[in-house]
């Protein structure tokens, strides 16, 4: 999960030693409850994306909706803390968020649905690449440097279509403990659209408000794998925090750090900030060019 072919590719330290090595757990009887539970919603999800089937605004809100049931069904908790202002323009928006695992793409659908950008790959994940099919991911390829322009434009073309698309601008997953930094390339679209963005804070916490990383989808586990825990896990909330939006601006460094450092304001531990910079920095020279 972490290869990287290029020097430029997002890389995370993460993998099994951020896991947690006894999480509190469900008994049997909970567990095999929210697997049915989370299948027959599944199944269901064909009709809830099928395209024209529904007027836009009732498509929405069965998408949304259909995101907070399964976040529920899973065993995870919602809570939203609203930091915008009543004067917010519609029109396109370029939500990015901190990536820690593939729920945090429910979770931003039960908030806001988006076409999102995502790994290329997902795409071949059985009942989920359908749902991702439907829900019109711009699929990313990372290791193909010379493809990210054109993902770039066609992220500027929904925005510039008053579309909201959703990115994770760091390149990959993090355990919720460290992170990465937020990489500018996928901002040129905002740019070049002259939208704006909406920074997510997002944030997954235990019952005593500590982070927890048994969401977390790191290293080279499988999506079985972590499904598999999620579905055994107890009292995980996610704290979603919707900033201000950010003006596009002419400078995709300078609107990628003004993001980054929206979603980490209320972030603790200095050394972690530290961190992801480093990675950041080292890394991102060559993905600027490509961008442009």
């Amino acid at each position: 999960m972490n290869t990287r072919a290029h020097a430029w590719m997002p890389a995370s330290p993460c993998g099994a030693g951020c896991l947690p090595a006894d999480a509190g757990r469900v008994n049997f009887v909970t567990a095999a409850g929210r697997w049915m539970l989370v299948v027959a919603v599944l199944t269901t999800a064909p009709f809830l994306t099928a395209g024209r089937l529904l007027p836009r605004p009732g498509r929405l809100a069965a998408q949304r909706a259909f995101a907070h049931v399964l976040l529920r069904c899973a065993g995870l908790r919602l809570t939203v803390t609203d930091l915008r202002g009543r004067d917010e323009e519609g029109g396109g928006v370029l939500v990015v968020a901190p990536h820690v695992s593939w729920t945090d793409v429910l979770v931003l659908t039960a908030v806001a649905p988006a076409g999102f950008v995502a790994r290329s790959d997902l795409l071949e994940w059985g009942l989920l690449g359908a749902l991702a099919r439907r829900m019109r991911v711009i699929p990313i390829a990372r290791e193909r440097l010379r493809e990210l322009p054109v993902v770039v434009a066609r992220i500027r073309d929904r925005l510039a279509a008053g579309e909201t698309v959703a990115a994770f601008p760091e390149g990959t997953t993090w355990c919720g403990r460290a992170y990465g930094g937020f990489r500018p390339a996928l901002f040129q679209a905002a740019i070049d659209a002259q939208r704006p963005v909406q920074p997510v804070g997002l944030r997954y916490a235990d019952a005593a408000g500590t982070i927890a990383t048994s969401p977390a989808f790191v290293g080279d586990e499988t999506i079985g794998a972590s499904l598999r825990r999620l579905l055994r896990h107890r009292g995980v909330v996610v704290e979603v925090v919707l900033a201000p939006l950010e003006r596009p601006g002419s400078d995709r460094r300078d609107l990628a750090a003004r993001c980054e450092r929206s979603v980490r304001r209320n972030d603790d531990g200095a050394e972690l900030a530290r961190l992801g910079r480093a990675v950041h920095d080292t890394a991102g020279r060559e993905e600027l060019r490509a961008g442009r």
